[in-house]
């Protein structure tokens, strides 16, 4: 939106008369000062020299002070206005890189950094704030590139397949039996999943908190309860009250268990839950076994769609750790991930107490 805006005077030319001004206004009251300590300390007569010869009077001395007075005014008004003027340019300065900034940026690079030379000063506080927003807004443009087109891959995923098998079944009528049927329901309902996440993640992060006393550690028994019976689960039930959106949390912990059970580990591996109550926090702990996952991978595993395994053998929507991520986000918790020495994952959330 542009905002029509009246022409005024630039900031340097401002900053110039407010110089010259100054002087001027302290220059007049200096001198003026001085014609009034003449004016009250010398007699209003003619005094007498040793010599007998007349010395001025007050009001002589007056009368020929009053021009050189107009010319020291004069003189200070120009100097005021030189003096000002440069030195309001070098004051400006560091001014030009940022606005030089400011356009780049309008017209869409944001890869630009004023790195602003100089002690910490007004300007240079602006200009690295400046430069952070810069970063922030790179950083936020990338991952929201990286995020349409991970998403799209996905979602390309299963429709090739749907139309994949749909045409061989067009082709031979007779084949489309019930193993044809089912890989259509099973790769059906990866997009619905894919859908559902990719709007549940939107509402998270546009959405607001609806914050409320909330048991952690009853959230954690409904998780397990729908751990399969071959994947061993060590979990000592207790209580932990925390402050938050019972919804949210619920997701939070059931993404988290079902991300141990489904994504890290097979049949006959196991999971540990661990909750614990500490004065201002909980911390839930969610341990797994499984295979090796690399220490570089690790930090991309809360972005969308990251995975260990390929796309098209991996199941699960690629989004269960993001959301974690944007519910932890909402609710103050710190998230940390790290890789066990033996293979596996082990997720820890630091919450706020109640």
């Amino acid at each position: 939106m542009t905002v029509e805006r009246r022409r005024g005077l630039s900031v340097r030319m401002r900053l110039t008369l407010s110089y010259a001004g100054f002087l001027v206004v302290a220059g007049g009251v200096l001198l003026g000062g001085l014609l009034l300590l003449v004016g009250h300390y010398l007699p209003a007569g003619s005094l007498q020299t040793i010599d007998g010869a007349p010395s001025p009077s007050r009001r002589d001395i007056v009368e020929a002070a009053i021009p050189w007075f107009a010319r020291g005014m004069v003189f200070l008004l120009l100097v005021g206005l030189a003096g000002g003027w440069v030195l309001a340019g070098r004051m400006l300065r560091p001014l030009v890189p940022i606005d030089a900034a400011v356009r780049r940026a309008a017209d869409g690079s944001l890869a630009h950094r004023i790195v602003l030379p100089g002690p910490d000063d007004e300007l240079r506080r602006l200009a690295d704030g400046f430069d952070e927003m810069l970063a922030r807004l790179e950083a936020a443009f990338e991952e929201q590139r990286r995020f349409t087109a991970n998403a799209s891959h996905e979602l390309r995923t299963p429709l090739a397949v749907t139309k994949a098998v749909l045409e061989v079944a067009r082709t031979d009528p007779a084949g489309a039996n019930r193993e044809t049927l089912e890989r259509l329901h099973v790769t059906n309902e990866r997009a619905i999943a894919t859908l559902e996440a990719l709007l549940q993640l939107a509402r998270i992060d546009r959405g607001t908190l609806t914050s409320s006393p909330c048991d952690l550690g009853e959230l954690v028994d409904d998780a397990v309860r729908e751990v399969p019976a071959s994947i061993q689960v060590s979990w000592e039930p207790t209580t932990a009250v925390v402050s938050g959106d019972p919804v949210l949390l619920g997701r939070l912990v059931a993404n988290l268990v079902g991300n141990a059970v489904v994504h890290n580990v097979a049949d006959g591996g196991h999971v540990r839950i661990g909750l614990a109550q500490t004065p201002g926090h909980v911390r839930l702990e969610v341990e797994n076994s499984g295979p090796m996952v690399p220490a570089a991978v690790v930090g991309t595993l809360t972005e969308p769609f990251v995975r260990l395994g390929s796309r098209m053998h991996a199941s699960g929507s690629g989004l269960g750790l993001a959301i974690v991520a944007s519910i932890c986000d909402v609710h103050g918790a710190n998230l940390f991930l790290r890789p066990r020495a033996h293979g596996g994952l082990v997720v820890t959330v630091d919450l706020p107490a109640a």
